[in-house]
């Protein structure tokens, strides 16, 4: 059996779709979404054929996937931790092992350039004794012990995650533990004989979206068809969780309903009663000690009172049960200014700010009645500073990340009111970055609305509109673009003299929920004129040339550059096109969508499809234009975006003769990379792909 079938034998058994009921006349590729299908399976390996004989038999194919597998595997990476009882777990790849191992040392060791070591499971051990292709999916300890955990773990690295119960002690699992079977079903602590578990098997169980639709409180040593219903929601929402939360002093039990992507029901557990969190359904809830912390994420007037979108609000929480509407305002935004992160601690919430997308961390601290601001230092400009704590149960202390485009990412610890962080780790230069700069540009869109860009490019000369350059952004979900060490994408694009564009587009969260939701739905076409406008930009400051522009994006941003492809293939030399959505018509029939039409609209809705159809680039291609050479990337383990978005597209262009690749992993998941192997050997791909289109 071949990579491709056996890969995605396993995809048809955890449930991706292996045959879709839809009328062929209005789509004559609807075979492509056959993830398992004889036919899509053998056109996919021919395209993978075609594509790499094309991009990897080259000298330069070879030398970059073994730099880059060099870096991937270096022992000099910084190995970040979370602190479990007195010990620091940290999750490592290299070279000796594939998959990963799962290990910990002292905070002593941890200091120490070369720190000992204790190995707590082997994955690639695991995976050869069980014959199974394990993907590490994270670890829920339970506190305040630690002593065991529930453990994810992947077949190819997708969602859909086999949970099993480990014992942190012994280093084994837990035999007649918690298990559950393949699925995106979720698990969590609540005490040591106790779980809640969220169903997500079977139609009787599962959202439309995949996503668990019941809620369980599960006993052990009892079947699991025996647990206590605690939460049923409908098929149309996203998903239903249930939580404890182990603040010694502030324990509390909580069911959420999510009904959309953005919105939610909030419920208090309190024995088998439940009772509602009569928050706005859009505002992000969460606790810290007695307080309940809501991040607006739309204007809020209660109380005679109103409060912007973006605000984080802190109320006491049993006085908020009882009606009282009375709020601190721990973070209030303005035009420019944004909460992107905040982690609370024992006694302080360790707030990151961006002004004009660049970071400003600090702590919240209440104590005699006041929330006081205690300035944290040490925030390079156009660097990226994350403060958080790895111990929230038992300690003040934080953790201090930074990185930036041209600076290798550090780790330092501090403490509250103790001034600057102590240095901890210090991740080498991967990548020679001198005669390189940043600098932060501002594009005005269509509408006037000004679009902010960094920009990496060497210093010297006039521009002459002649620099390869390389635009990339991704505008949806809230999500921040901010500064970041890529050591690949500097040792493979940057040191070479290729200019590198990260493109703060609206549809992100930058500055706001409103920075988001100025490009949902019928205003989605925001986010690519803004797009545009900074690839423009570029070539009005002679900085590159459409001939030797090219843009990149995954995801979301696989759509965004979609759009760039149909929209103005004019624009760019070369495009590169990952997991992406590009058949918006039926996106919300193909796993996960449905839970995304908050953000895009509805299809199957007319009013929507009118709008919808504007940015759906599979239907926007159109016969007889030229457009600029594409690479698209997926994974056949991808059970979040379809790969049949990426297939279809592909097939539709080459039966136009356009000039397109396409390579779809074998396994990898929605990231299309389960190991550091694959991972370099695509970044070698792209950048084999981007220096024959748009190199000088």
């Amino acid at each position: 059996m071949s990579p491709i079938v056996l890969a995605l034998f396993f995809a048809a058994v955890v449930g991706l779709p292996v045959a879709v009921a839809a009328d062929p006349s209005q789509d004559p590729r609807l075979w492509l979404e056959e993830v398992a299908g004889k036919r899509a399976i053998e056109w996919v390996e021919r395209e993978n054929r075609a594509c790499t004989t094309e991009l990897t038999r080259s000298p330069e194919f070879a030398a970059l996937k073994s730099r880059f597998l060099g870096i991937l595997n270096a022992d000099t990476r910084i190995p970040y931790v979370s602190k479990l009882g007195d010990r620091y777990y940290n999750f490592w790849r290299d070279a000796r092992h594939t998959r990963g191992v799962w290990r910990r040392t002292t905070f002593e060791e941890y200091r120490k350039d070369a720190p000992a070591w204790e190995v707590v499971l082997d994955l690639d051990s695991l995976a050869a004794a069980e014959k199974e292709n394990w993907v590490w999916g994270g670890s829920s300890p339970l506190p305040p012990d630690y002593n065991v955990c529930l453990l994810k773990l992947s077949r190819g690295g997708g969602d859909a995650k086999v949970w099993r119960e480990f014992d942190l002690v012994a280093k084994r699992f837990v035999e007649g533990g918690f298990t559950l079977p393949e699925s995106k079903s979720e698990l969590g602590w609540i005490d040591r004989d106790r779980v809640y578990v969220g169903l997500a098997f079977d139609s009787t169980t599962t959202t439309a979206s995949g996503y668990p639709r019941v809620a369980k409180e599960w006993k052990r040593g009892t079947p699991l068809s025996s647990a206590t219903m605690v939460y049923e929601g409908r098929t149309q929402d996203v998903s239903v969780d249930a939580a404890h939360h182990f603040r010694p002093g502030f324990e509390y039990d909580f069911v959420e309903r999510w009904i959309s992507w953005s919105k939610s029901d909030l419920f208090l557990r309190r024995g088998r009663a439940l009772i509602r969190v009569e928050k706005p359904a859009d505002a992000e809830a969460s606790m810290f000690r007695e307080w309940l912390l809501l991040r607006l994420l739309s204007d809020w007037t209660v109380a005679g009172k109103s409060y912007p979108a973006g605000a984080l609000l802190a109320a006491r929480f049993e006085d908020f049960l009882a009606g009282k509407r009375e709020f601190e305002v721990l973070f209030q935004p303005s035009e420019r200014r944004s909460l992107l992160y905040f982690s609370p601690a024992r006694s302080a919430i360790y707030v990151n700010e961006l002004e004009n997308v660049k970071s400003r961390v600090y702590a919240l601290h209440h104590e005699n009645g006041i929330w006081s601001r205690v300035e944290i230092p040490s925030v390079p400009e156009l660097e990226t500073v994350t403060a958080y704590s790895v111990d929230y149960l038992e300690s003040d202390d934080y953790w201090l990340s930074a990185t930036g485009f041209l600076t290798p990412s550090n780790t330092s610890r501090g403490s509250l009111g103790g001034g600057k962080a102590d240095l901890l780790k210090q991740s080498p230069a991967f990548f020679d970055a001198s005669g390189l700069a940043v600098s932060q540009h501002e594009a005005v869109s269509k509408d006037g609305t000004r679009i902010p860009y960094f920009q990496v490019a060497p210093v010297g000369p006039k521009a002459d509109g002649s620099a390869p350059t390389l635009l990339t952004g991704y505008g949806g979900f809230e999500a921040s673009m901010v500064p970041y060490y890529n050591s690949l994408q500097g040792s493979g694009w940057l040191e070479r003299g290729g200019v590198f564009v990260l493109a703060n587009i609206r549809g992100g969260g930058e500055f706001g929920p409103g920075w988001h939701t100025a490009a949902i739905k019928e205003n989605r076409p925001r986010a690519y004129e803004d797009f545009i406008a900074v690839a423009e930009d570029l070539v009005r400051r002679k900085v590159t040339s459409a001939r030797h522009l090219a843009c990149s994006g995954g995801s979301n941003g696989g759509l965004l550059v979609g759009n760039m492809l149909t929209m103005r293939p004019d624009l760019f030399g070369a495009i590169v096109c990952g997991s992406p959505l590009l058949d918006m018509e039926r996106y919300t029939k193909l796993l996960a969508g449905p839970s995304w039409m908050d953000e895009y609209g509805n299809p199957d809705d007319p009013n929507d499809w009118a709008y919808i159809r504007t940015f759906s680039p599979y239907h926007n291609v159109k016969k007889g234009v030229r457009y600029p050479p594409t690479l698209f990337t997926s994974s056949g383990r991808d059970d979040r975006v379809h790969p049949g978005h990426a297939r279809k597209m592909v097939a539709k262009l080459r039966a136009d003769h356009q000039n397109v690749l396409y390579y779809e992993n074998v396994e990898g998941g929605h990231a299309g990379a389960a190991n550091s192997e694959q991972a370099a050997f695509l970044s070698a791909m792209t950048q084999v792909f981007l220096w024959k289109h748009v190199g000088r």
